[in-house]
């Protein structure tokens, strides 16, 4: 991977985790808890797209799309994907939970 890729990366990973910090702020300060789930969805759901088309480029032989930014796209969006799927499984498990309480 070249430097500029690499300082992209970076620069990348840097600004998800300013935002990381600014939403659990936002969070506890009472944010919309339905609008961040939806967010999230769509963060992944956009991953997976820009995933998806890097790999067609990839393989129609477009120049500009290496192998190595392929490999790094396609993880972190495999990453979001897993992460967002735990999301869900855990909120199922609470959603049960409640649902089986007694009164």
């Amino acid at each position: 991977m070249s430097e500029m890729a690499i300082n992209q990366v970076l620069a990348q990973m840097r600004s998800m985790a300013a935002e990381a910090g600014g939403e659990s702020a936002a969070a506890a300060g009472g944010a919309d808890f339905s609008s961040f789930m939806k967010q999230s969805i769509d963060d992944v759901n956009q991953a997976m797209q820009t995933s998806r088309a890097m790999a067609t480029a990839f393989e129609e032989g477009q120049p500009g799309v290496s192998l190595a930014e392929l490999m790094v796209t396609a993880q972190k969006a495999s990453l979001e994907f897993q992460a967002l799927s735990e999301v869900r499984n855990k909120l199922l498990t609470a959603y049960r939970e409640v649902m089986s309480m007694q009164v």
